[in-house]
């Protein structure tokens, strides 16, 4: 009996039974097959928009067993997926008929108080993470919704609520531990194998399997002041008014997210307000909390909003505020640019084409940045993009494949008439499936890219690492 496997050139190689045991035998983790019954649980992830049918998973438990699905991957030229936590939009953790390293068993958390660092393991998930470090009232600088996985994040260059303060996840790695495309395992920080750790901090996917991450820690929390302020829709300008002039003089110990959407079922929003259009702020202050009561106080000036729960409360609460926003399994298609700023048409745009939303789960999104951004030169790290003042996120999202047509087509419009207001630049970990090298290229610029497609050549020159948002020239 064989195995069929699709190879990474195309066409498909059989894998005789006595190579798939051999391999198996030396594999401590689960070995997934078609027919097994954990596969579909395995191979489905966040976005349901991405239902793609591995020909074998393989879930690691630990580095040994990376660097044999590595080199098996390798010696059969195999496609090859990676998958950490499976929350990418653009589904890069799974392929089609390839091999899909499965990393989601390996999530140790290893936190070391005195010296401000933690090690986690490349299955973690933000929660992973903000759990074990908050028990020393430390934070490290993650994303916003707790069920993300931290590698995916990091790679991709990561940001949240501490990136005012702290810059980028990526620019607060100290190491990391990552098997090459020869399977070899190495250690990539600031003074060894430099260009790999320059090259893995905003570039993707493309250049290794990183199985764990170390990170500097900053002191934050255990408490800190956080919720959300929203209020009825028709109130849209005078908040993205007093948003955008906050955001402008902010101390960097506040973040805050803009949202335009349908007002969900949440207990926190009253009754009367479900279904209907709401503008809210999500607010995290992270210093001392009486002095952030007085910059919230700016916000709460415009008064009658329609819920507020803003108040001191644990930090991991903070963190996993949006989870219920993000549920796995529905469907969701996202466009996304980098603003320098919020322009008054701007606004305007995005109300207008609020009123359009299609479905009650959508938004249109403004992450806050700025601050410690800018304090490290543009090409500190391929993550770049240190002009940027916010994120704007179209962000789709619905329960139904017959829906699909219509949430796609909001997204799209909405994205391109609000695109004239960006930097040019954008997220490459909010790149959906269809994004195309125009948009790689508006991730990192023309010459960021090109030192990145050069490293590829030299890290990984067969392309091992190809199911990522592509840095091969």
């Amino acid at each position: 009996m064989t195995l069929e496997l699709e190879r990474a050139s195309g066409g498909k190689i059989q894998i005789t039974e006595d190579r798939l045991q051999a391999f198996q035998a030396g594999f401590r983790g689960p070995v997934l097959g078609r027919d097994a019954p954990e596969y579909d649980g395995a191979r489905r992830v966040w976005n349901a928009m991405i239902d793609r049918r591995p020909g074998l998973i393989v879930r690691a438990t630990g580095v040994a067993d990376v660097v044999q699905a590595v080199r098996f991957a390798r010696e059969h030229a195999l496609l090859l997926s990676v998958r950490g936590g499976g929350h990418n939009i653009a589904g890069l953790a799974v392929c089609e008929g390839g091999l899909t390293l499965d990393l989601s068993l390996m999530r140790g958390v290893f936190v070391d108080p005195k010296a401000r660092l933690a090690r986690a393991l490349a299955g973690c998930t933000l929660g992973d993470v903000d759990r074990e470090t908050q028990l020393h009232g430390l934070a490290a600088v993650l994303g916003f919704v707790s069920e993300t996985g931290i590698a995916g994040l990091t790679v991709g260059g990561g940001f949240g609520y501490l990136t005012r303060r702290f810059g980028w996840t990526c620019d607060n790695l100290r190491s990391m531990q990552v098997v090459t495309a020869d399977g070899a395992v190495v250690r990539a920080s600031e003074d060894e194998n430099t260009d790999l750790f320059w090259a893995l901090r905003g570039g993707g996917g493309n250049f290794g399997v990183v199985t764990s991450f170390e990170y500097r820690l900053f002191p934050v929390g255990p408490q800190i002041l956080g919720g959300a302020i929203a209020w009825h829709g028709e109130r849209a300008k005078e908040v993205l008014e007093l948003f955008k002039e906050v955001t402008a003089t902010a101390p960097r110990e506040l973040t805050l997210v803009g949202a335009l959407r349908i007002a969900p079922p949440a207990p926190w929003l009253p009754k009367e307000i479900h279904g209907k259009p709401m503008v809210g702020v999500f607010v995290c202050w992270s210093g001392a909390i009486e002095e952030g009561e007085k910059v919230v106080a700016r916000l709460r000036r415009l008064g009658k909003p329609a819920a507020d729960i803003v108040a001191p409360r644990p930090y991991v609460q903070m963190q996993s505020l949006l989870d219920a926003t993000q549920p796995k399994g529905r469907r969701y298609y996202w466009k996304s640019n980098y603003l320098s700023k919020l322009e008054p048409e701007a606004i305007d745009v995005a109300i207008d084409r609020a009123r359009h939303i299609p479905s009650p789960h959508s938004a249109i999104l403004l992450f806050h940045l700025d601050g410690a951004l800018r304090e490290q030169p543009a090409d500190h790290s391929p993550a770049g993009n240190r002009d940027a003042a916010f994120v704007l996120n179209v962000a789709s999202s619905w329960e139904k494949a017959e829906d699909d047509a219509a949430n796609v087509r909001w997204t799209r419009e909405a994205f391109e008439a609000l695109r004239p207001h960006s930097t040019g630049g954008t997220y490459v970990n909010f790149l959906t499936e269809d994004d195309g090298r125009d948009r790689v290229e508006a991730a990192y610029g023309p010459a960021t890219l090109a030192r990145l497609s050069q490293l590829k050549r030299q890290l990984d020159p067969t392309n091992l690492f190809r199911h990522a948002k592509t840095v091969a020239g």
